[in-house]
């Protein structure tokens, strides 16, 4: 056989090859090939830390933040550049770059909130749902001599130099958040334990989303300057390097580089869809002949017992932002779970111009605060939950913009309708409000493709024992 049909097209032993040897075009072709490849693995394997990459650098330089400021949000206007926001509870956020502040002390009050301090390749470094300081420094540096007051179990090493604060704060009563919020301090250690400035924004706009073309790199390639490299992580920076993006440099990219990478990351965002929207991970399953899946298919480590998570990060951290133990909740009555439908109960994709029904039975299975029995024998640390459901565009990943903003439903939502007869909650998504349904609502936009979280807080023990199953959601025609 002289020529034989690949991937990259036409290769012929005839002229591509002169006695074995490839020929000088045909080393160029190869090298292209190899670049591309590899550009289109990088963008995978860097979507966690272009990720907050971005979303720091919106805190910057779009909302105004500096070093350790909070920035609140606390309506659904805020959230809408916030990857897969929950549109019932309120979310303060800090960068916090320790190479610059050195040591930091966090205080955290006595208050309802859930969330945790991550690193910036979105791994957690420690809960932060327990009052009291806390204290974190930069990698590779002293260990900190801290005041008594501070527990050694509250002292963390980060893996990387900026951190990521981020928290929901889950009073129901919106004076008492205020009183939650205002009582969080940021601070260097060994500075006074001043009010620390919060953000609080209303409608800005600003993009928290991976930034797409060209920028993708070259986002990629400045944070990656200012932080250490793991050595899990060394290979991918091998392959950066033949596309002009170097640790120790940044992004120095020439014409043709860039040429490569701009079409990479077309196709880079391309491989990531089709490894989040249609997963083939076994992790993502849920029930047999279901269309809902479990979206965080990752361990919080990213790591397997044999090997990293390289698909599962790369599915959950493109359309959302943070993974910890808590929201993989494996214990009834506590932390959480979440499940991510992209289709409907006959395998099509969700659109923005049809009309949807998703029938909730009544019982869905969190933890209310009473119903103690259903956490079975798990119900030390119980606290009660909520379930909601929740709209996002396909395109940004974000809160559906509608003009009602509107996303979800919940067992907080305030008239909510029951069904007494079926001893269901209808839940209706379609751009035409059904008629005398307004609470049961979440309006959808024609020619935008969406996808919806169904959210339990506290889920009790028939969510494990798969007793409950959450249905699909069906077509009205």
């Amino acid at each position: 056989m002289k020529c034989i049909e690949t991937r990259i097209g036409e290769l012929c032993f005839t002229h591509d090859f002169i006695d074995g040897y490839p020929t000088d075009e045909t080393v160029d072709k190869l090298y292209d090939e190899i670049n591309f490849q590899r550009a289109c693995q990088v963008y995978l394997w860097a979507i966690p830390i272009v990720s907050f990459a971005q979303w720091q650098y919106a805190h910057e330089q779009t909302l105004g933040a500096e070093n350790g400021d909070i920035v609140y949000y606390p309506t659904y206007a805020s959230k809408l550049g916030l990857l897969t926001a929950n549109a019932t509870t309120p979310y303060a956020a800090s960068f916090i770059d320790l190479a610059d502040t050195g040591p930091v002390v966090v205080e955290m009050p006595p208050a309802e909130v859930r969330g945790a301090m991550h690193d910036m390749w979105q791994i957690a470094i420690a809960p932060l749902t327990e009052p009291g300081k806390y204290v974190f420094y930069a990698p590779g540096t002293p260990r900190p001599t801290v005041p008594e007051d501070i527990a050694e179990e509250r002292i963390f090493e980060a893996t990387t130099n900026s951190v990521f604060f981020g928290i929901r704060l889950m009073s129901d009563s919106r004076i008492q958040r205020r009183k939650d919020l205002s009582a969080i301090k940021i601070y260097p250690l060994g500075a006074t334990s001043e009010e620390t400035r919060v953000i609080r924004l209303t409608n800005e706009e600003w993009q928290g989303w991976q930034p797409r073309g060209i920028e993708y790199f070259k986002r990629l390639a400045h944070i990656l300057k200012r932080e250490p490299v793991d050595e899990r992580d060394r290979f991918f920076h091998a392959m950066l390097k033949p596309l002009g993006i170097t640790h120790e440099k940044g992004f120095r990219a020439n014409e043709a580089q860039r040429e490569i990478l701009t079409e990479a990351a077309l196709v880079g965002e391309a491989m990531a869809k089709a490894n989040d929207f249609s997963k083939r991970l076994e992790a993502a399953h849920y029930v047999e002949n279901s269309h809902w899946e479990l979206a965080t298919v990752s361990p919080a480590s990213q790591r397997w017992d044999d090997y990293e998570a390289l698909d599962g990060r790369a599915a959950w951290f493109y359309e959302a932002v943070t993974n910890d133990d808590a929201m993989q909740s494996t214990v009834p009555c506590t932390d959480q779970i979440y499940l991510g439908a992209y289709k409907d109960a006959d395998g099509d994709w969700l659109d923005g111009g049809t009309t949807y029904r998703l029938r909730l039975p009544l019982d869905v299975p969190f933890f209310d605060g009473e119903n103690i029995d259903a956490c079975g024998c798990g119900t030390e640390g119980a606290k009660p939950g909520f379930w909601s459901v929740t709209v996002y565009d396909v395109s940004t990943r974000c809160l559906i913009e509608n003009d009602a903003l509107i996303g979800d439903c919940s067992s907080k939502t305030e008239g909510l309708q029951v069904n007494t007869e079926e001893n269901l909650v209808d839940i209706y998504f379609g751009p035409n409000q059904p008629k005398d349904l307004k609470t049961n609502w979440i309006p959808t936009v024609p020619e935008q493709a969406w996808f919806a979280y169904f959210r339990l807080y506290s889920p009790t023990e028939a969510y494990f024992a798969r007793t409950w199953v959450l249905p699909d959601i069906e077509k009205l025609v």
